[in-house]
């Protein structure tokens, strides 16, 4: 069956090119627009498999405006714009389009983006199925056990958050005579839930135990509303103690009554009709909870019951940190590729490894490369390998990192870094699941799991020509954004301790814990170099403690030996950052040193350090490191 594609475009030359063009590659085209109004006409007819949208358009409606509404019906649509500056593409990037081409383009250049967006169209249907799939059967699965509903909430809680988030659930759960129990759940972690029952909500709110019971006739079954401006004592008592923003509601009948479930979410906007929709199609699972059941008590999973997940080098409770890792379970088990975005420092690579680790692919190989730590010149053999005299040096066959990784994950950290021609060999990959090593004669197929990360905002380098469109939309199938630690400051006493923990017990001392004074300055820092700089700090504090006295608090000490002077206490955590300035600046002129001074290039500073030689040579300034201080 040919797909159907609606041209909306105002200038009537390329519009009838384009057309043209689909006909011949044997889509049908089921229209021409040249306005938001004509287009809509379109659409009361018959519903297309794609939409290609210019942005200008005749009338006072853009193209972002219809995009919306195409974005709110399910249907795919790609942008077609002579502007790709970066106020477009933050202002298109909301909308969720399919793909992005900048005028004027090539025929090839609009075959391929429509290939990709079919490819990632096709790909969001099957996983959204399969994931709707596994949670009925889960919710099936939990029904089934002989629980209690106060714990087949709990279960319900864990499987339902990556498809609804809330940082509440309540449910109104009949007991007959018209009569109804309300308890819910408060998340207080990734996988920790408190219970609020009656008496919890009345410690809570300090009000009378029905305070979270919705007796306030509902406006209908299912509905979302905004708690800015709370109306019932119910609304008041989420948002004034709770902190909540908004809610949906939803009610199943049951043979007791009305079955009422209730998220609330701290975020505004939370809840969309998609939310609503997937309820009425759980309606009849999400009912069976007031099933009646036996005589149990039980307070843990039961069996065939999924335990709690353990993220045990994760750490923080903060919503945004909660949102990403909601995101990575929900995504994990499929075969998408996945795009972290996020600055340095901010945990991708653990994104990355519990991609991997929640899996089908987990006990197959999990490869990680840093494409900014790689010469251009090896890079490609690096990534797809090469043939025995493939060039000087190359005395052996070797195979590459996508082979290494077949029937795994590859995580390709820094992908902005790569060149525009290593981006055309990657997303080759991407479409013809081979690789070609260099120097070889046939392709070969890899079975391989992409999951890329980068620090840098692919958007703007999109707009200056440095990252290739059809790259971009092929590996944002499924971002992942990480916050940085600036916007999620109630983690940094978690983390903290975490480290100050880790270190203790890896330099075998007793951990005397964090003083008052340093708590204070972690709190109040801002942290540009986000966790990693934060483990920095503390590693260096741990070794300079005397395992006494909280952190901030270290004794004097000097170097008898060498005659050097006693040093400052660490009193304050100025004093601790100008200490690791010392320490790295010592650490960069003792591997320059082995290097013979070389920076670039095989087994050169930067390459034992893992960053780029740009990032190393600017280090070297900021610390004052000169060639006297490590060359003879």
């Amino acid at each position: 069956m040919d797909r159907k594609i609606l041209i909306v475009e105002d200038e009537y030359v390329l519009a009838n090119a384009l057309r043209l063009i689909l006909v011949q590659a044997k889509y049908k085209v089921i229209g021409i627009a040249s306005s938001v109004a004509e287009a809509d006409g379109i659409l009361q007819n018959e519903k297309p498999d794609l939409v290609l949208l210019d942005i200008q358009l005749e009338g006072k409606k853009t193209g972002v405006d219809l995009a919306q509404k195409l974005k709110a019906t399910g249907i795919a649509f790609i942008y077609l714009s002579a502007n790709s500056s970066q106020k477009v593409l933050e202002e298109v990037k909301k909308t969720e389009p399919y793909g992005f081409l900048v005028k004027p383009y090539r025929e090839k250049d609009l075959l391929v983006a429509l290939d990709i967006a079919f490819y990632r169209l096709q790909n969001s249907i099957e996983s959204k199925a399969q994931r709707e799939a596994s949670l009925q059967q889960k919710i099936t699965q939990i029904n089934r056990e002989p629980a209690v509903p106060e714990q087949k909430l709990l279960q319900l809680a864990r499987e339902l958050q990556p498809h609804i988030p809330f940082d509440l659930i309540i449910c109104q759960y009949p007991t007959g005579n018209g009569q109804s129990q309300t308890f819910g759940y408060l998340r207080v972690g990734f996988d920790e839930y408190q219970f609020i029952g009656e008496k919890e909500a009345m410690t809570i709110t300090g009000q009378d135990k029905n305070v979270l019971c919705e007796n306030d006739p509902p406006l209908s079954q299912a509905f979302i509303a905004d708690l800015s401006k709370p109306s019932t004592d119910f609304q008041k008592a989420l948002a004034l103690y709770f902190n909540m923003d908004c809610y949906l509601s939803f009610a199943t009948a049951t043979e007791g009554g009305d079955l009422r479930y209730l998220f609330c979410s701290r975020k505004p906007d939370s809840y969309q009709h998609e939310h609503l929709a997937l309820l009425e199609r759980l309606k009849d699972n999400l009912a069976e909870v007031a099933a009646p059941v036996s005589h149990l008590k039980a307070t843990s999973p039961q069996p065939g019951v999924l335990a709690p997940v353990e993220l045990k080098t994760i750490i923080g409770k903060h919503p945004l940190l909660l949102a990403a890792l909601d995101l990575t379970m929900q995504v994990a088990p499929y075969q998408t590729s996945v795009l972290i975005l996020g600055e340095s420092g901010t945990g991708k690579e653990k994104i990355a490894e519990c991609l991997h680790t929640f899996s089908p692919r987990k006990n197959q190989p999990f490869v990680k490369i840093n494409c900014a730590a790689i010469p251009v010149s090896l890079i490609e053999a690096e990534l797809f390998g090469h043939e025995k005299g493939a060039f000087t040096g190359a005395v052996e066959k070797r195979k590459g990192k996508f082979e290494q990784a077949d029937g795994g994950t590859i995580f390709l950290d820094e992908i902005g870094e790569l060149s525009l021609d290593m981006q055309v060999r990657l997303l080759r990959v991407l479409q013809e699941k081979e690789i070609d090593p260099v120097g070889g004669g046939m392709p070969r197929k890899v079975d391989v799991r992409i999951v890329a990360a980068t620090n840098r905002n692919l958007e703007k380098e999109i707009a200056a020509g440095n990252f290739r469109l059809d790259l971009y939309y092929r590996l944002n199938v499924f971002p992942i954004t990480l916050p940085p630690l600036r916007e999620r400051k109630s983690d940094v006493g978690l983390l903290g301790l975490y480290f100050a923990q880790k270190f203790c017990t890896e330099f075998n001392k007793d951990f005397p814990g964090i003083g008052a004074k340093m708590t204070e300055a972690m709190n109040t820092y801002h942290w540009p170099g986000n966790i990693r700089e934060l483990e920095n700090v503390i590693q260096r504090s741990v070794i300079l403690s005397d395992g006494k006295s909280g952190l901030e608090w270290q004794q004097n000490f000097s170097d008898a030996a060498t005659g050097l002077p006693e040093k400052p206490a660490l009193e304050t955590f100025e004093d601790v950052r100008n200490a690791q300035r010392e320490t790295e600046r010592d650490y960069l002129i003792a591997v320059l040193k082995k290097t013979n001074g070389r920076i670039r290039g095989m087994h050169g500073a930067a390459e034992l350090l893992d960053i780029k030689p740009t990032t190393l040579e600017s280090k070297m300034a900021k610390l004052g490191v000169r060639k006297e201080d490590y060359l003879p």
